[in-house]
């Protein structure tokens, strides 16, 4: 979901187990606020916790708060929106829209058919 231009702009994702809030911080360019925030609004983003309380992101914690950052800092969605688009409840309404244009698609090559046959 993260467009090759915002790849460039976040630091690469070192190949450890576990991350700390500050380096998940650091690697997606967020606050640590905003990160406990996202985990009340994103049923899916669930670090583990320990001792303490403490909060420890696996890569794959780190690769859905980079979608996360890039739908609602680069594409502008609303957090409900985003969560929407990551819980894929807004692709229900999607495929009407393939519908369509694969119709147009079989209309345009008929026709195709039709100039090559003449």
């Amino acid at each position: 979901m993260l467009e090759p231009s915002n790849n460039d702009e976040l630091p690469v994702i070192p190949g450890k187990r576990y991350f700390t809030i500050g380096e998940v911080s650091d690697l997606c360019a967020v606050k640590p606020h905003v990160l406990r925030y996202w985990e009340q609004e994103f049923p899916n983003l669930k670090p583990v916790k320990r001792r303490g309380n403490r909060r420890y992101y696996q890569h794959e914690d780190v690769i859905l708060i980079r979608q996360i950052r890039s739908l609602l800092y680069d594409q502008g969605y609303t957090i409900g929106g985003a969560r929407q688009r990551m819980s894929g409840e807004e692709s229900a309404a999607e495929p009407g829209d393939h519908k369509q244009i694969i119709r147009q698609m079989i209309n345009e090559l008929e026709d195709v058919l039709l100039v090559l046959k003449s």
